[in-house]
């Protein structure tokens, strides 16, 4: 009866844990482009919104991805605790212009941080940078369909 109890409390724990990530988020999207390629991204804004990212999602297409805005420039570190695809991320000025992008792996705690302060970052799947052609120090910007200093603000 004790062993009975004590597995009944364990998978308890363990339903909460799990159903923790599932509360959902209403993501807000926004319409990206680098060049002529195009994204539709959710808006990671708030703390919260930021720090869930893309934990527990277990495929995304290659047109999504995910803009994470910051409150303010800063050498601002991810890792991959619970996100379960391959990602690349580009960390961006406050004009959207790429300063540098990190491949990471999954379920790792390796963290990836800025080496200059950064006001944006962009997570898509691994290799869609580099796919495109897209790298560092080009011209190219990211560009949302409205500012991006304004996509923190609820429509």
């Amino acid at each position: 009866m004790t062993k009975q109890i004590g597995i009944l409390i364990v998978s308890l724990c363990l339903f909460l844990a799990s159903s923790s990530h599932a509360q959902s988020i209403d993501w807000r999207q926004t319409q990206l482009s680098i060049d002529d390629h195009h994204l539709v991204a959710d808006i990671a804004a708030t703390a919260r919104e930021r720090g869930h990212g893309l934990m527990y999602r277990e495929s995304m297409s290659d047109e999504e991805g995910m803009i994470f805005i910051f409150d303010r420039p800063d050498r601002h570190c991810f890792w991959m605790r619970n996100t379960l695809i391959p990602l690349s991320i580009a960390f961006l000025d406050a004009q959207g212009r790429i300063l540098q992008i990190n491949d990471m792996q999954p379920e790792s705690e390796e963290l990836h941080c800025a080496n200059r302060p950064a006001s944006y970052a962009l997570e898509v799947n691994q290799g869609w940078f580099a796919e495109r052609g897209i790298r560092p120090g080009m011209t190219s910007v990211v560009r949302a369909d409205r500012p991006l200093s304004e996509l923190a603000a609820t429509p």
